[in-house]
């Protein structure tokens, strides 16, 4: 079975722990590497460039450290990834016996609000990003807002007022300038961890398909990263794809006896059955969220994800549906946009 997923933090993770001993994307004791991703018959991975603004005081320097770092194990491990910017390109990877890197940014805010640099970002590789991570800045608001007391670094016209509800704050101007300057460039926009009034806005002024990479239904877990079943259908009904995550506080409200959240694979496949239920099968994909999230996991890296389809077996799936979650739809996505 073939695998993409649209959402992990290993590049970032690696950025992190740079200066260990023999960690590398290749091979390294994350939840993912190229060999763990190999096992599982990957076809493409989406590696996040994730940007913490509570930790960074120049988040546009701390994106291009990473990239560089992205660009060093791509060259050294040429002979089974390469990049990716395009559709075509996946295909003629394949072709060659490599897997894909599509690269993404997690936090908008590495453009300071410059539409120029947002063109750079897009002539360094990036082809998709969120509008946030967990920080109001320049383009939007956060579906679960850190406190302001951790931000180091203070956009420029951020925002009007850290005391606000999700449902109150979304796009910013300059934020629907960006994402009319992203579809022209040809960077999707993905909604995760924006708030609820920040998808709206991106429903209401998108021309084209758009992406939630890593995200679940608040129906069955009551978090505010979590979608609500009524963007879940305007995310679908745009012809956009759901990335669902493998985080257990984004699966299950419920902690176990010692007050942990525990992610189950079963809880996983509840995910993927009600978004698929709600926006049909051609709306849902993988967005594990690997590296960005704890070890407290059934699924524990991405060289189980047999385990997974086996569940959606179990949940009354057809071989052909756990194809199109597994990896189809999001390359139908992919095929549209890039």
């Amino acid at each position: 079975m073939k695998v993409i997923d649209m959402h992990c933090d290993t590049i970032s993770k690696l950025y992190q722990e740079r200066d260990q001993q023999n960690i590398s994307l290749r091979n390294n004791p994350f939840q993912v590497d190229l060999m763990k991703m190999k096992s599982s018959g990957y076809l493409l991975q989406n590696f996040a460039l994730f940007i913490d603004l509570g930790e960074t005081n120049s988040p546009y320097e701390t994106f291009l450290k990473q990239l560089s770092l992205f660009q060093e194990e791509i060259h050294k491990n040429s002979d089974i990834l390469s990049p990716a910017v395009s559709y075509s390109q996946i295909l003629a990877n394949e072709k060659q016996g490599k897997m894909s890197a599509l690269l993404t940014l997690e936090e908008g805010e590495v453009c300071g609000g410059s539409l120029e640099r947002l063109q750079k970002i897009y002539d360094f590789g990036i082809r998709m990003m969120t509008f946030t991570w967990n920080f109001p800045n320049s383009l939007g608001f956060p579906a679960e807002p850190a406190p302001f007391f951790q931000l180091k670094y203070h956009p420029e016209g951020q925002a009007e007022s850290l005391n606000y509800s999700r449902q109150e704050k979304g796009l910013t101007h300059q934020g629907i300038e960006f994402l009319e300057e992203m579809e022209r460039l040809g960077i999707i926009a993905d909604v995760s961890h924006l708030s609820d009034q920040g998808i709206q806005d991106v429903c209401r002024f998108a021309r084209k398909p758009f992406c939630a990479s890593h995200s679940n239904a608040r129906s069955l877990c009551q978090r505010g990263r979590n979608l609500p079943d009524s963007l879940i259908r305007a995310i679908a009904g745009n012809g956009g794809v759901i990335g669902v995550n493998y985080y257990g506080p984004f699966l299950s409200e419920i902690p176990d006896k010692t007050n942990q959240y525990f992610s189950r694979i079963k809880d996983i496949a509840l995910h993927i059955r009600h978004i698929s239920d709600l926006g049909g099968i051609s709306c849902i994909g993988l967005g594990s969220d690997f590296d960005g999230i704890d070890d407290n996991l059934e699924l524990k890296n991405c060289s189980m994800m047999e385990l997974l389809a086996q569940e959606l077996k179990k949940c009354g799936f057809y071989e052909s549906e756990i194809e199109q979650i597994f990896y189809r739809n999001v390359l139908d996505f992919y095929q549209e946009l890039l």
